[in-house]
This record gives C-alpha cells, sequence and structure tokens, in this order.
C-alpha cells in the first residue's frame, strides 16, 4: 500500500517513534533563532503567570503626580497618563491576553482536530460535507460576526475569543484533513483496520500521534495571527473593560498620549510585536527541523494509459463454493478507475489446510487478497462473491466486515516494520488489540499479551512487550506482527510474503512457526508467495496467478508432479534450485503485462512457448486437467503441455520465445 505524501503532510513521520522525536529535538535546538524565540515565550509567559508575585504596584494604582514618566528606579518601564505602572500592567495584561488566546487556540484545536481527523481518515461524504461546512465558516466574514457576539454579549471576552475559535478552526482542520489522507493508506494503519480495530481507536492511536508535526506548526503560527487579532480587538475596546489592563488596550492607551509621551506606546506595542515573532520563528525552526526528517519519496500512482472492463460474455460464471470451504471466493475482480486488474478469481479454503498464491510480481496475488479483506480503498470496484464461514463479504456493512476482520480472518503484511506503530511499544499495540477482541484489562490483558508472545516463540516476552518496533530485529518484528494476527484466534489467516524481508536462516523458523500454529490452532492459511519451495513445505493447494487470472490451480502435490499450464512449467524450470553449476540463471523471458495491455485471449500468450493463433483469438476458461476433480488450468492446449516437467526441453522451447 502506497503512501502518496503531500509536502505540508509529509511531516507527520518525523515525530512518530521516539528515536525521531529526539532528532527532531536537537535539530531545533539547532537553529539559534528558533531556540532564543522559544526561550523567550517560556520568559514570557513565566513572567505573567507570576505576576501577583512580582509586579511591582497594583496595576489599577494611580500616581497623578508622576503621571508620564519615562524609565526611572521607581517605574522600570514608566507610567501612563494616569500615573499606573506600565510594566505591572503589562504583567497582569498578559494574563488577560494569554488566556483568551489560549481560549481560542483550544478551540480552534478542538474543533479543527475532532473534524479534521473524521474527514481525512473516513473520507467519502463525511469528508464532503465537513469541507462544505468548512469552505461556509470561511466565507463568514469574521470582522463582523465578532462585533455581533461582542454586543450581543455585552463585551464578553471570552465569548469573543471562543468565536474567534471556531473562525480559526478550519486552518487547523485542513491541515489535519491533508496529513491523515496520508497516513490512512500507511501500511500500519491498513493492519489495524484489517486486525478488527474499530475507526475511532485507529484515528486515536495510530493517525493523531503520526500527524504531530505539521499540526504543531501551524498552531504555532495561528497563535501568533490569533495574538494579533486580539490585541486588534482589544485595541477597540472590545473584549476588555477599562481600567483593566490587556496589551492592546494598553498600545490604545498609549496613542491618545503619543504627541506628549512618544515611550509609552514602545513596550506595549514591542512586546506584541516580539511574542508574535517569536511564535513564527518558533514555528519556522520546528518546520525546518521536522522537514530535515521527513520522507520526500512518496510518488502518486501513475494513471493507466487506457481503461476498460471485459464484455460480460467474456466473464466466465462463478461456480459453486467448494462444500466445508471456511473462505471461498468465486468470481472476484478488482478495477481501479475502470481498469480491471483481478478478473474472475476463483478459490476455496478449507479448515486446518493451507492454500499458496504464486506468480510473479505484478500479477495480482497482493490486490485479490486485499479485496478478500476489503482492504484497497474507495476508488477499487470489486465484483464476485467472498464469503467467509457462510457470509457474504463483498458488499457487506462496515459492521459485517469488522467483526470478521481480526477474528475471522487475520493479516500478516510483507513487512513487519511498516506493519508495527513505531509510536508505541509491542505491549501497547498488542495490548489493544486484545483489549479490542477479548474486552480485557489490566493484568488479564497483560498475560493475554505474553502469552501471545510466547505462542509465537519469543524469548524473554517480558523484555519484548516493552520495546518498540525499531528496537526488534526483523525475525522478531514479524514473530510480533504474527502475534498480532492471532490476538483475535482467526480461522484464517492470510500471510503476504511473511518471509520475504527475512535472511534464510529466520524464514525456516517463520515457516515452522506457522506451520506450528496451524497444527495447534487448526487454522487455515492463505500464503502469497513468490517461493516455490515455501510452497512445497508448508501448502496442500496452490492457485498459480499470472496477470490479474488464476491460471492454474490443483494440489501441492499434482502440480509439482504434473503442471499443466505453461506458465506453471516455466516457474518451475526457472528454479535457481535446479540450475547446472556455471550455467546463466533460468527465467522466463519477457515481463509480465500491465492491466492496460493485456492480450484478448490468453495473459501469457506473449511469453508462451506452446503458443498457437488460436490462444489469442478469445478469454480461455479454466478447463479440468484430464479429469481431476480439483485440478484446472487456463490453456486450451492441455494434452500437449500436461506431462511430466522436462526441465532441458522447456528450456529449449523457452528460448525461442521472440519478446516483443
Amino acid at each position: 500500500m502506497t503512501a502518496l505524501l503531500e509536502e505540508t503532510t509529509a511531516q507527520a513521520e518525523a515525530g512518530a517513534a521516539p528515536g525521531a522525536r529526539l532528532h527532531v529535538l536537537r535539530d531545533f535546538l539547532r537553529r539559534p533563532l528558533g531556540v532564543i524565540s522559544g526561550a523567550f515565550l517560556v520568559i514570557v509567559v513565566l513572567a505573567v503567570l507570576l505576576a501577583p508575585w512580582i509586579a511591582p504596584y497594583d496595576p489599577l494604582k494611580q500616581d497623578l503626580a508622576g503621571a508620564l514618566s519615562g524609565p526611572t528606579a521607581e517605574h522600570l518601564l514608566g507610567t501612563d497618563r494616569l500615573g499606573r505602572d506600565v510594566l505591572s500592567r503589562l504583567l497582569w495584561g498578559g494574563q488577560v491576553s494569554l488566556l483568551g488566546l489560549v481560549e481560542a487556540l483550544v478551540t480552534a484545536f478542538a474543533i479543527g482536530i475532532v473534524f479534521g481527523l473524521v474527514a481525512g481518515y473516513i473520507g467519502r461524504v463525511t469528508d464532503n460535507v465537513i469541507s462544505r461546512a468548512t469552505d461556509l465558516v470561511m466565507a463568514v466574514p469574521a470582522a463582523v460576526l465578532l462585533l455581533m457576539v461582542y454586543s450581543i454579549t455585552d463585551n464578553n471576552a471570552h465569548a469573543g475569543m471562543v468565536m474567534l475559535g471556531i473562525l480559526s478552526a478550519p486552518t487547523i482542520l485542513r491541515v489535519t484533513r491533508g496529513a491523515a489522507q496520508s497516513v490512512r493508506e500507511e501500511t500500519f494503519v491498513s493492519a489495524s483496520r484489517v486486525a478488527g480495530l474499530g475507526r475511532w481507536k485507529i484515528m486515536g492511536r495510530h493517525v493523531l500521534p503520526n500527524i504531530w508535526g505539521p499540526i504543531i506548526v501551524n498552531t504555532a503560527v495561528l497563535a501568533a495571527v490569533i495574538l494579533g487579532v486580539q490585541g486588534g480587538l482589544n485595541y477597540l475596546g472590545l473584549g476588555v473593560n477599562p481600567p483593566e489592563p490587556s496589551w492592546g488596550g494598553m498600545v490604545a492607551e498609549a496613542q491618545q498620549s503619543l504627541n506628549q509621551h512618544p515611550w509609552l506606546i514602545i513596550p506595549s506595542g514591542l512586546l506584541i510585536g516580539l511574542v508574535i515573532m517569536s511564535l513564527v520563528l518558533v514555528a519556522d525552526a520546528i518546520r525546518d527541523a521536522t522537514s530535515a526528517k521527513r520522507s520526500r519519496s512518496g510518488r502518486r500512482a501513475k494513471k493507466p494509459a487506457a481503461s476498460r472492463l471485459p464484455d460480460a460474455a467474456d466473464r466466465p460464471r462463478p461456480a459453486d463454493a467448494r462444500e466445508g470451504a471456511v473462505l471461498s471466493v468465486r468470481g472476484l475482480s478488482v478495477a481501479f478507475d475502470g481498469l480491471e486488474v483481478v478478473r474472475a478469481v476463483d478459490f476455496d479454503v478449507l479448515p486446518g489446510q493451507a492454500l499458496a498464491i504464486v506468480g510473479e510480481s505484478g500479477c495480482g496475488k497482493t490486490v485479490t487478497a486485499s479485496a478478500v479483506l476489503g482492504s484497497l480503498g474507495a476508488n477499487a470496484h470489486i465484483t464476485g462473491s467472498v464469503v467467509y464461514d457462510g457470509t457474504e463479504l463483498n458488499g457487506a456493512p462496515a459492521a459485517v466486515r469488522r467483526a470478521v476482520r481480526g477474528t475471522g480472518i487475520g493479516y500478516i503484511s510483507q513487512d513487519p516494520m511498516v506493519a508495527l506503530d513505531p509510536s508505541f511499544t509491542v505491549a501497547n499495540q498488542l495490548g489493544e488489540l486484545v483489549g479490542r477482541h477479548d474486552g480485557v484489562r489490566g493484568r488479564a490483558r497483560r498475560a493475554r499479551v505474553l502469552e501471545l508472545l510466547s505462542l509465537v516463540g519469543l524469548p524473554n516476552v517480558a523484555d519484548v512487550a516493552k520495546r518498540y518496533p525499531h528496537q526488534l530485529s526483523g525475525g522478531m518484528a514479524q514473530r510480533v506482527a504474527i502475534a498480532c494476527a492471532l490476538a483475535g484466534r482467526p480461522r484464517v489467516l492470510v500471510a503476504d510474503e511473511p518471509t520475504t524481508a527475512l535472511d534464510v536462516t529466520v524464514q525456516g523458523e517463520i515457516l515452522a512457526l506457522l506451520r506450528r500454529l496451524q497444527n495447534e490452532t487448526g487454522m487455515a492459511i492463505v500464503l502469497i508467495t513468490h517461493d516455490l519451495g515455501v510452497v512445497a513445505d508448508l501448502c496442500t493447494s496452490v492457485a498459480v496467478m499470472y496477470a490479474g487470472e488464476v491460471v492454474e490451480s490443483a494440489e501441492v502435490e499434482r502440480l509439482f508432479q504434473l503442471p499443466a499450464h505453461p506458465y506453471t512449467r516455466a516457474l518451475l524450470a526457472s528454479n535457481p534450485i535446479v540450475s547446472e553449476r556455471g550455467a546463466a540463471l533460468p527465467s522466463i523471458p519477457g515481463t509480465v503485462p500491465s492491466p492496460a495491455n493485456w492480450p484478448h485471449g490468453c495473459h501469457f500468450f506473449d511469453r508462451c512457448a506452446f503458443r498457437v493463433d488460436a490462444c489469442a483469438s478469445a478469454p480461455i476458461p479454466l478447463i479440468q486437467v484430464r479429469g481431476e476433480l480439483e485440478h484446472d488450468a487456463r490453456c486450451i492446449r492441455l494434452d500437449e503441455v500436461s506431462a511430466p516437467l522436462d526441465v532441458d526441453a522447456l528450456r529449449t522451447a523457452q528460448e525461442k520465445v521472440t519478446t516483443p
């Protein structure tokens, strides 16, 4: 699953893991302007909070004899036209100004985060409704609305700041929405969805912690804007009732004496300017620090050159489901934006058995598994039937899907390091799944977590539970991913290339683990793999896929002894294990065609050593091989092809194939 990262939202990854957060902090500390600005803001906030103890005078105390004095030892910043101490009024007025800033920010933050997450993660109609409502809020004249609020509430500062927060919420909402749209495509989010977690838990625990970067940056900038607007409102006498001090009100008072005493405008005006500038510089430093760590390699998927769907007459009619199958797939087809990438896939998975789906990259194996799990996204058009334990899943309500995910069908992704959320420990992530499926907390939850880690063969499980994903080796991370998939006690486990990223020794351990788990729990396994050795070692039946179609299905022993499709035979002949020492590694000439360029007839036509003109004339159905009930192949030359494999002869024939 590919995340499409935008520049403004890709910063989310920078703050995800503890190690990444430490790097961001170090990068921030290397920026002097950001550090100085942050220190200045801290000093201002502390001084304002400590005003009752450090302010030299009562902010309302008047001394007309000492009015409009400049800085003196008695009044460090001078006095105003009523003889009130300017420093004391700045300290006390800061409480009014900063409290209003907090009220507006909290309001904007709460509304923006909640609705931005919902719009970005859920999308579709919900996203459209929230986006249109946001546009309406932004279209309302803010000044007019604020004047109405102050008038209706008798110049209530709190009501005005809350309204300013509501009017500012679209800024946070749009940033959150964009970041959430990016992160929701990450594999660890999809893994959480497949594991059966609800939307709110995924949004709160897996999406939000990974998008703080852009939100914090924009919040700092928004704080500067709100403080400037608030100062302007106070300057107009809105939100403050004299003689109560506020920074904006002090600027207005100073302006009245500007010709007589210019100094008076400097303390209040300079303080507001410095605070606003510091907020902007801090936001700038945070942005630079997070940008230094974010990934810039996200790429947008290219749109296909052509868009086509087969005619109804070209589609094989679904066969009946096999009796006793826990998972039956019939006529499963998947299209993206009108382009079909998987066509009419059929297979059955029996309890306690293992089905392998094999083929080269680009043949549609992972898309098929994702369609079964219902995790392809809104732009996927899925047709056909997916029946789990008598329940039709394709087109079923979301509640039915959620009930099956994790408890009925578990999932192990290709790369465990992206399937696990880098923000949380193993205990937190696995415990969340245990809580979702078993409904337990506290000691019972922790005991189940340790039990699952023990079940997958991890040593010192208490120590492993405390670690973050980046502290695990590849084999350990894969075992944790398997433990996550087992948390709901699934009857079917979909394993998508579970050994690809591991070394040979660890691969053997993972396969042995899957075999042991299958024997102990009786669950069925759907294994997606390129490795025929893994198929022979673990599986009982095989579905061979090529260019979006199942071209052959059979029991493992039958397929290895009597392959009936040219592609299956070519795969077996290309196994490096049977190659001669010193000779070139065997391979199949050509490449898998893209869905936009599928031949009308046999999809393997351009690479096949047995092809004839009739192979390209019309779509070819699955045909029973020599009367075997559980052996089918998509080839019109079964009599010539289905014979014991002669590797040397097949290689010679393949070398004669002309690749266009």
